[in-house]
């Protein structure tokens, strides 16, 4: 791994115009904590965190302990925005927290930034959160109601004051009293003075893991290449309704809460998680090439080709590719390096956006019936650029079919849908959905199609954005707004 030294900060990019919204559901957040004495800790928390940038790119933030304070530096942009050579090298300590952020409950402003850093009864604490907390409002009311006081609008803020109200005990029982009142999506990482906690809620919604540095120490994070990155070995991933605790004496584990069930998000296969990432023993590229393969058994639909929308519809149309014999060609490419520039005030900028983003390889295409995949369809406003583009290119007829099946409701767990009445599936059917994007078919996988890639574990995930099923209760009315109810 490069020594901080070797770290050159980004130029800034372009702010993100909220106004604009992309054709896809959006993570909310990634963490990695790292406890490795006698290791440049900040240094490697800044490497985790770029590799979790996927799930975040509204702020980032590190908290680093030396045994007995925390220093805390965050700030709004992408990782090598925020941090410079010089910030790490003030970031001294032997255990680090670190987040990435997108937004789901507050908005993304600098306050809002994690980790979270307070003084509480027993000392300093740093929290970094990914999820989100169904019953955040009537908590919050009834924590305000007491005296308590809130400088954020985010449900992690929340957390952090029923730790700090239930101070008098340690802090292992006070994060298990905690669980026992939070609703909803949690894995949290938090730092102490000297102790690095590990959380995962009891319904192992939102992916979190353990690995082991071959020099020593301990990192955790949302997912397993930012183990990789640090060179650091998975060890397992943290267990549902698990508190993992590591400081000088080592390594100690305890499930406090047990599940009903398990309900991973399984968002996280489709489309969230790097393919690189291996999620709650299933390999993130693994699935979505099954989900391919399982999506060409289902439809047997005749065309001269098979074409992704990449990057995240790659692995699932070289899948069909294998099963139905249709030949496998790359007929869109993406630019690698749009970096943040979806500033799209006008609808001439939005389709100019996407032909930046991706562009059709006219010798690949022209005159032929073509098979594209894509890994889901949200709003379908991209999906119908597309299609236009490969008809301006020349090709016969283009077949859209989808990894997953439609998505009809919102996600409360983490996810940043669009709202329901926005979501095409939830409102149109199949024949009035090629009409709107112009293709020539549209094909979902089903439901047991889906899960049955998974085996004898197809019942350990959540599905509530394919069917409704929501594993626990969710804010009354089903309000999308609630992102900004704590405004």
């Amino acid at each position: 791994m490069p020594e901080p030294a070797n770290i050159v900060p980004a130029p800034k990019a372009a702010r993100i115009d909220h106004r604009y919204h992309p054709d896809k559901p959006r993570e909310e957040c990634g963490i990695f904590g790292v406890y490795a004495p006698g290791r440049e800790v900040a240094a490697m928390t800044y490497y985790g965190l770029y590799a979790l940038q996927h799930r975040g790119q509204e702020s980032a933030g590190i908290a680093v302990a030396d045994g007995r304070q925390v220093t805390l530096h965050k700030g709004m942009g992408l990782v090598a925005e925020v941090f410079s050579r010089e910030r790490l090298q003030n970031l001294t300590g032997h255990l680090a927290i670190g987040h990435v952020r997108y937004s789901t409950t507050g908005a993304s402003q600098p306050l809002n930034a994690q980790p979270l850093v307070f003084r509480y009864a027993r000392g300093m604490l740093g929290l970094a959160h990914n999820g989100n907390i169904t019953n955040v409002a009537e908590l919050r009311q009834r924590l305000a109601a007491t005296g308590s006081v809130f400088q954020s609008t985010t449900d992690s803020e929340v957390i952090v004051n029923l730790i700090a109200r239930y101070g008098s005990s340690s802090l292992e029982e006070a994060v298990i009293k905690c669980m026992i009142d939070i609703k909803g999506a949690y894995s949290l990482l938090l730092i102490t003075g000297d102790r690095l906690l590990a959380v995962r809620d009891p319904y192992g919604f939102r992916p979190l893991c353990l690995g082991e540095l071959p020099q020593g120490g301990y990192v955790v994070a949302s997912e397993s290449c930012a183990l990789d990155t640090v060179g650091a070995r998975k060890l397992r991933d943290v267990q549902p309704g698990e508190i993992i605790t590591i400081d000088q004496s080592g390594l100690s584990c305890q499930t406090v809460l047990s599940p009903r069930r398990r309900a991973h998000c399984i968002f996280e296969y489709i489309y969230f998680a790097r393919p690189d990432s291996e999620i709650d023993g299933f390999n993130v590229n693994q699935v979505r090439r099954a989900l391919g393969r399982q999506l060409a058994r289902e439809y047997r639909v005749q065309a001269d080709l098979v074409i992704p929308v990449p990057d995240s519809g790659t692995a699932a149309a070289r899948g069909f590719a294998e099963e139905s014999g249709i030949p496998f060609e790359e007929g869109l490419m993406k630019n690698r390096y749009i970096g943040r520039t979806f500033i799209q005030p006008t609808q001439d900028l939005r389709d100019l956006a996407v032909r930046l983003k991706l562009n059709p390889v006219r010798e690949v295409l022209q005159g032929k019936s073509v098979i594209m995949i894509d890994d889901s369809l949200v709003r379908g406003t991209t999906s119908r650029k597309i299609v236009g583009m490969l008809r301006d290119c020349g090709v016969r007829e283009v077949h859209f079919l989808l990894s997953s099946p439609p998505v009809v409701k919102s996600c409360y767990y983490g996810i940043d849908t669009s709202d329901e009445s926005e979501l095409l599936a939830a409102s149109q059917t199949v024949e009035e959905i090629c009409r709107t994007i112009g293709a020539d078919g549209l094909y979902y996988l089903s439901l047991e199609g889906m899960l049955g890639v998974f085996g004898e574990y197809k019942h350990n995930f959540c599905t509530a954005c394919f069917d409704g099923n929501y594993p626990v209760e969710i804010p009354a009315g089903g309000d999308k707004k609630a992102k900004y109810s704590l405004e």
